[in-house]
């Protein structure tokens, strides 16, 4: 809703306020919607196990495996239920940071998500 309401806004002063004798610049930063970012649980490791990203961008994992996993915040800021085989989970980050996670389930599984400034 956001997003619609912004874009429209925008288009709108884009359109209306030359004919008022004022200017706008609207780049496609403005508007564009973060990006969306993947990370696979395969073979008991979540890859890439380092991600840098920018603030707003979602990430979603996806289990690979046959058995389940989760994906969980060691600062608790957020977790997944358990995933099973094709089982997805996103989060859209919103503030810069390194959030590191594992498998509440294995331990050993562990990865970083780097979160910079836009």
């Amino acid at each position: 809703m956001t997003f619609r309401l912004t874009a429209r806004v925008l288009f709108l002063a884009a359109f209306s306020l030359p004919m008022l004798g004022l200017g706008v610049s609207v780049t496609a930063a403005a508007i564009a919607p973060a990006p969306a970012v993947s990370v696979a649980i395969k073979s008991f490791a979540f890859t890439p196990q380092v991600l840098t990203i920018t603030v707003g961008t979602t990430v979603t994992w996806t289990n690979a495996d046959e058995d389940p996993h989760t994906v969980t915040a060691t600062d608790h800021s957020f977790h997944s239920p358990a995933l099973d085989t094709g089982g997805k989970f996103s989060y859209t980050f919103t503030r810069v940071g390194e959030f590191a996670y594992f498998c509440q389930l294995h331990p050993h599984m562990t990865g970083k998500v780097i979160v910079k400034a836009r």
